[in-house]
C-alpha cells in the first residue's frame, strides 16, 4: 500500500533504537524524509546512516536533548532549513525509571516530569509555526498502555504519560481548524532494550530470571508474543499518512490484545 510519504518530511525523536528506529524505518520505506534525533550522536549518526542505506530514502541524524527548549526549537529550525517543510512528527523519549511510590523523592518526579510530559509540550509547540502555516500536518505521541492499566512498579509513565494523553485529547480540538491531527500510539510489550530491561528488573525482584520474566509476561498477551518493532512502526505509518485523514484526538493501542480495558 502506497501511503503517499513521498516528498514529505517526518521528524521522529528518540529513534536511534526501539521503537522511534522502527517508526523511522517504516516511514523511510515509504519514500519519506526522515529526520531521526537523539542525545546519542554516535548512535543516530549510525541509524541515519543504515536507514538511508537500506532505504535508499533521505535520512538525516540529529542530536538533541528533550530536556533542553533550545535544542528542541533548534532540531526543528535544522530540519526545516535541510527538507523545506515539516509534516510530521513523532514525539517520543525514553521512559522513566520503575519503582514504587516510596522509591521517588521530588527531584526524581521533576525529571520524569520532563521528560515525559513537558518534552511533549516542547516538540509539539516548536512545530506548530511550521505546521500552522501550512495548514496541515500530523502528530502522533508515543506512550503506553499504562495510561489504560497502571502497570507494577510504572509508576513515573503512568502518571506522566497520563497528563500527555489529556493533552493530546485537548490538543486535538484545539489545532483541528488548522488542519492538523494529533494521536496517542500506545504500545504494549516490544522487543527492545526498554522492555528487556524491564524485564530483568522484575527478574530481580522475583529471584527469577529474565527469560521466566518474558514468558511469563507473553503468556498474557492474547497473541501470545512480544511485538516486533517493525509492527509498531507500520502502525505509526499508517496514523501518520492521508489514509488515516479523519483519525484524531484518539488512543491507538498497538499490543496485541494485552490491554483488558475497554
Amino acid at each position: 500500500m502506497d501511503l503517499k510519504f513521498k516528498g514529505k518530511t517526518a521528524m521522529v525523536a528518540a529513534s536511534s533504537r526501539g521503537l522511534g528506529y522502527g517508526i523511522a524505518k517504516a516511514l523511510a520505506k515509504e519514500g519519506a524524509n526522515v529526520a531521526v534525533a537523539s542525545s546519542n550522536e554516535e548512535r543516530i549518526k549510525r541509524a541515519a546512516h543504515t536507514l538511508r542505506t537500506q532505504t535508499g530514502s533521505e535520512v538525516e541524524g540529529y542530536v538533541f536533548d528533550v530536556f533542553d527548549a533550545a535544542s528542541i526549537t533548534k532540531w526543528v529550525s535544522d530540519v526545516k532549513e535541510r527538507f523545506g517543510t515539516i509534516d510530521s512528527l513523532v514525539v517520543n523519549a525514553a521512559g522513566p525509571p520503575a519503582g514504587n511510590f516510596e522509591d521517588f523523592d521530588d527531584s526524581q518526579w521533576q525529571n520524569a516530569f520532563e521528560l515525559t510530559l513537558l518534552s511533549t509540550v516542547r516538540m509539539i509547540r516548536a512545530v506548530l509555526p511550521e505546521m500552522k502555516k501550512q495548514k496541515k500536518g500530523s502528530i502522533i505521541v508515543i506512550t503506553s498502555t499504562s495510561v489504560k492499566e497502571p502497570i507494577d512498579t510504572l509508576l513515573l509513565s503512568t502518571v506522566m504519560r497520563s497528563g500527555v494523553s489529556g493533552l493530546i485529547k485537548y490538543l486535538s480540538r484545539e489545532l483541528s481548524s488548522f488542519g492538523i491531527r494529533i494521536n496517542n500510539l500506545v504500545p504494549g510489550r516490544y522487543d527492545t532494550e526498554r522492555v528487556r530491561e524491564l524485564d530483568r528488573g522484575n527478574a530481580r525482584r522475583a529471584n527469577g530470571t529474565a527469560e521466566e520474566q518474558r514468558k511469563i509476561m507473553e503468556s498474557r498477551i492474547p497473541l501470545g508474543r512480544y511485538g516486533k518493532t517493525e509492527e509498531f512502526g507500520n502502525a505509526a505509518a499508517f496514523l501518520l499518512s492521508d489514509l488515516a485523514s479523519y483519525i484524531s484526538g484518539e488512543m491507538f493501542i498497538v499490543d496485541g490484545g494485552l490491554t483488558r480495558s475497554v
